[in-house]
């Protein structure tokens, strides 16, 4: 078991394509909407389906404020290291301290050698790598007086001077496989980035004891070497395969990768706005809670402090409580505010279900489903929230750019477009899903156990048949928004109809199902 104590870190692998710049932006900035600690882009500069990574991780670091940002990994061979060193500082201190340096020794060689890169063998790769790594701390240590000196194989420097300093401690990952990388890793490097799906099974415990066995040679600690991982897979409702199926299997098959293999930051290549939502919504809390559990039990050793951590977005407290006797479960009032005057139904012909039995008690476990019913709609609550907050930056943004008139501003305002649109999509996608699953699978088991139920059971399907609607209305709404310039009116009313509808709708089938899960014990 090789658990290195690492904070978990939760990221993406965006694919910076060329053909639709908007949307390659717009993906990464929703990674850090929905709560991901880390954006990744590969870097393949002779690649012209490509955009130019460097160029896109500085645009994307002026469009967000949190998330960190890396190369997945930088091709070595056509980024001179001196230079390199002094961008990845430039953009460090203009992002405020929010980029890492992942390094490659090369691959593909004719297509580098076609863009003047110079083609060397896997010893020379190796080589040339560490000589990089010292040109770039000596650039990056701004304390040590006199110039930069490296006489190397590959790479000389004489007397350059040092600087500037990146804003804090930039990290310095490697893309290795074969035993001279994994042990340069060990002697120099701040972290290992392999790929799961070149690995072969039982690849990471070797790569580990080899990169351990290196530190421990060059007088460091295994654990001051990070173990990245790039990860892809499919959600689905059933299990098919490793990282393949639902939210809860990705989330102990990584929590089992943090623990025995020493996993630490885990980087998901995936475009799919849901997917990246689920990862950072679903799986990412699971993985930290179950991984947090096994290190409270003594299996791993005490965390090892990380310079300028990435720090996790916090977790929202749920008013939802599962204790055991009198009914603790505290379903949302409705507040009674509106935002739109339409209506979409008549509020007071909602029927009500049975009175509870006031001496019942009831135990955690009966609790438990009517408390999850309550976090599941506070998390749409809040979705619901953010859709506004990015509505409301969107048109002051609009306005913005629209008198700018200039050519990067249209560009932020199609970028902005795009992400309130994803975001707006996936949104309702989620919606219906619930729908669907309540539809499918709750509101039958409560009418079956309790006929009294019935009539509330078919006001809330047909609420959601109502709601289905207002979606249908806000999908066509994104549509005139993103074809038109002035369709945000139109947007702002249609989701306002939303609010109205689904805040309503949470309230009420709260009020009326939350007791009755406990006593009629579904899970």
């Amino acid at each position: 078991m090789s658990d290195y104590g690492h904070d978990l870190v939760f990221g993406s692998f965006v694919t910076p394509s060329a053909d639709n710049p908007d949307r390659a932006v717009g993906v990464a900035v929703l990674a850090e909407q929905v709560g991901l600690d880390l954006v990744t882009f590969q870097d393949h500069p002779y690649q012209p389906a490509f955009l130019d990574t460097w160029t896109l991780l500085s645009f994307v670091a002026a469009r967000t404020s949190r998330v960190h940002l890396a190369a997945n990994v930088t091709n070595l061979p056509l980024r001179p290291p001196a230079v390199l060193a002094r961008s990845v500082a430039s953009l460090d201190l203009l992002s405020g301290g929010r980029v890492s340096l992942g390094l490659g020794a090369g691959a593909f060689w004719d297509a580098i050698e076609a863009m003047g890169g110079r083609r060397l063998t896997p010893g020379q790769g190796v080589r040339a790598l560490e000589e990089a790594i010292e040109v770039v701390r000596q650039l990056w240590d701004v304390e040590t007086r006199g110039g930069v000196r490296v006489d190397g194989e590959f790479y000389r420097v004489v007397g350059a001077k040092r600087g500037p300093a990146p804003a804090h401690a930039v990290p310095i990952w490697l893309g290795a496989y074969k035993p001279r990388m994994l042990q340069l890793t060990g002697r120099r490097a701040d972290g290992w980035l392999p790929t799961l799906g070149y690995l072969q099974p039982g690849d990471l415990t070797k790569g580990n004891a080899i990169i351990d066995d290196a530190a421990q040679q060059a007088g460091r600690s295994p654990q001051d070497v990070r173990r990245l991982l790039n990860i892809a897979g499919e959600f689905s409702t059933v299990g098919r395969a490793s990282l393949n199926g639902p939210a809860e299997q990705w989330a102990e098959e990584l929590a089992e990768l943090a623990l025995g293999e020493g996993v630490g930051t885990f980087i998901l290549g995936s475009d799919d706005p849901d997917d990246l939502r689920r990862f950072a919504g679903e799986v990412a809390p699971a993985v930290r809670e179950l991984v947090a559990a096994e290190r409270d039990r003594g299996a791993a050793p005490e965390r090892t402090p990380e310079p300028e951590p990435v720090v996790a977005p916090p977790v929202r407290a749920s008013r939802a409580t599962a204790t055991g006797g009198a009914f603790a479960v505290v379903p949302t009032p409705d507040d009674g505010v509106r935002r739109s005057e339409q209506q979409v139904w008549d509020e007071s012909a909602r029927p009500t279900g049975p009175a509870p039995d006031p001496e019942r008690t009831y135990t955690p476990q009966e609790q438990a489903t009517g408390a999850h019913l309550v976090q599941i709609h506070d998390g749409l609550r809040a979705e619901l929230a953010q859709i506004h907050d990015l509505i409301e930056q969107v048109a002051a943004g609009e306005i913005d750019a629209g008198a700018a008139r200039s050519h990067i501003n249209t560009m932020t305002m199609r970028q902005n477009r795009w992400t309130l649109g994803v975001y707006c999509e996936s949104y309702c996608r989620i919606v219906t899903t619930h729908h669907t699953i309540e539809d499918q699978s709750l509101f039958p088991r409560l009418r079956a156990r309790d006929a009294r139920l019935g009539p509330v059971v078919d006001r809330l399907e047909q609420e959601h048949h109502v709601i289905h609607d207002v979606l249908e209305g806000v999908d066509r709404a994104l549509v005139a928004y993103v074809g038109s310039p002035g369709g945000i009116a139109e947007l702002r009313a249609a989701v306002d109809l939303l609010t109205d509808a689904l805040l309503s709708h949470l309230s009420y089938e709260e009020r009326e199902l939350v007791e009755p899960l406990a006593r009629l014990g579904i899970a």
